[in-house]
């Protein structure tokens, strides 16, 4: 009874975490030899994201029936993403020019090894805004399954939904077997989650065995940088804005904190992505708005990679000499408004974008994002924590926008202490 404590997600992710950090420090080799277990643990939770949205949006919005608040919902989450992760991009710029993390670093370009990141400039290559539009759509209704893509499985759901609703009474049946397949994924899901303290072990045990933590010392400025500028966009920017909601910011934190931590462990926010969608809804949001807003979110609000964008375009800059007026910020703000749109469509997404915008801009050498290798690992733990908490803010003011958002029911949730790991579908509303 004493150790009933450690059947809780949060502390068995919690001393996996610590003990992978100690086992990657001292014993390098054995924690890069670890890696399959947070890569297979990763994979094993994105098999099931692509299904799982797909019947989460499809069931919400179809029992929702009213096809014209489906797109009020939409356009309002989009104008939402548009407005806070602008801010996160103004946060990052802003930070940059006053703490200089990259003065002083002298950095010789010439002398950096550009075909370290040769994988990230060719893809950035292709990324256009008419490539992502495109991107958006399928080659096939099976493709977006195969591949995981959450902006094309959305559309695919959009589709299904808007279908099933025209078909009335005869499309019942179809949307009661998705809601039942719906359970059965979301009971996969909770199998899945007892191997998450694995994967957070094999995750942190590879990144400091093979990076180590000397690396961190190195470029610590930067480091420290963005982290406090992470905490402050958090506390100062999505504080304010999640109390206008009724709903306190550090109640919220404590009650997802099994998925920040998990997110913490992995440095993916797709792993905690399902279980995002049945603690929103257990919160008091509306079926409807869960299943459309933290889809979109995923790919459109992602405040901490907004934050990174700015900040390491900055630093790249400082330390490699290169001068760059308020005109030139200014330009290099507009690219990121539209380029950081597509950081979620591919793996490395934000540092290929950040490839893609520098060579857009033309005035910061690409080269210098050689500089960033070594700690972009480090810091993908907070782009990816402060992209969830954001997604988790932007579902609960969606809601409030729409006047769906049970406010008691948050507050009772909040105030009670969090219950076993247990993962179930969304509850028809």
């Amino acid at each position: 009874m004493r150790l009933g404590w450690l059947k809780n997600l949060y502390v068995q992710v919690l001393v996996a975490v610590v003990f992978g950090a100690l086992l990657g420090h001292f014993w390098p080799q054995g924690g890069e030899a670890l890696k399959p277990l947070g890569d297979g643990f990763i994979r094993l939770i994105k098999m099931l994201v692509a299904p799982v949205v797909f019947t989460t949006v499809v069931t919400g919005i179809a029992k929702m029936g009213d096809l014209k608040r489906v797109g009020r919902v939409g356009l309002k989450a989009f104008i939402y993403f548009e407005v806070v992760t602008t801010g996160a991009l103004l946060l990052g710029l802003l930070v940059g020019e006053l703490f200089q993390p990259g003065a002083g670093l002298n950095v010789d370009v010439s002398r950096l090894d550009a075909k370290a990141i040769e994988s990230y400039t060719s893809a950035s290559k292709s990324m256009s805004t008419v490539d992502f539009l495109l991107g958006i759509v399928p080659s096939s209704l099976v493709d977006p399954f195969a591949k995981g893509d959450i902006l094309q499985i959305l559309l695919v759901a959009l589709l299904t939904s808007v279908a099933l609703s025209k078909m009335g009474k005869a499309g019942e049946g179809i949307l009661k077997g998705l809601d039942s397949v719906g359970h059965l994924l979301f009971g996969m899901v909770g199998i899945i989650m007892r191997l998450a303290p694995l994967g957070a072990l094999g995750a942190i045990a590879f990144t400091v065995g093979k990076y180590g933590v000397e690396t961190l010392l190195g470029l610590g400025r930067l480091m420290g940088t963005f982290y406090a500028t992470a905490f402050l966009f958090v506390a100062l920017v999505l504080g304010p804005i999640v109390r206008w909601t009724g709903v306190g910011l550090l109640p919220l934190l404590r009650y997802l904190r099994d998925e920040l931590l998990l997110v913490l462990g992995t440095s993916s926010s797709e792993s905690a992505l399902p279980r995002m969608l049945v603690k929103l809804e257990a919160l008091g949001c509306p079926q409807s708005v869960v299943g459309l807003v933290v889809p979109m979110g995923y790919s459109f609000n992602l405040d901490g990679t907004s934050i990174y964008l700015t900040l390491a375009s900055l630093f790249v800059a400082q330390a490699t000499g290169t001068h760059i007026t308020l005109g030139e910020e200014l330009a290099l703000l507009a690219v990121l408004l539209l380029t950081s749109k597509g950081a979620a469509a591919v793996t490395g997404g934000g540092f290929i974008t950040l490839a893609a915008t520098l060579s857009a801009t033309g005035k910061i050498p690409v080269a210098g994002l050689v500089l960033l290798l070594g700690v972009d690992r480090f810091m993908s733990e907070a782009r990816a924590l402060t992209n969830l908490v954001g997604n988790a803010v932007a579902t609960l003011v969606v809601s409030k926008w729409e006047g769906g958002l049970d406010v008691e029911k948050a507050r009772q949730v909040l105030a009670t202490p969090p219950a076993p790991l247990v993962v179930e579908a969304p509850t028809a509303q």
